[in-house]
């Protein structure tokens, strides 16, 4: 399983999926997690929305094996009901 997290620096937000995400890979062979920092890679909103075909209001923005899982509290979630 491959997670991806698009979030912005100073988003606590952000951080916290990121910080589940680590965890988990941490804890599972078979998981890893990606960070992709939206502001240093110069990647708005805008762009993420059109790549992904998504509609983006707020980040982060989390990807399970390519299939888009929304928000933070969308992530911790999907964790609870598929990962514990």
């Amino acid at each position: 399983m491959i997670i991806t997290i698009y979030g912005r620096p100073g988003c606590p937000f952000c951080v916290r999926a990121k910080q589940i995400a680590e965890k988990l890979a941490a804890s599972h062979d078979d998981i890893s997690c990606t960070y992709i920092d939206m502001y240093k890679e110069g990647i708005s909103k805008e762009d993420l929305a059109k790549e992904k075909n998504i509609v983006v209001n707020t980040v982060p923005q989390v990807f399970v094996d390519q299939n888009h899982i929304g928000g933070c509290d969308d992530f911790v979630i999907y964790v609870k009901e598929n990962l514990n």
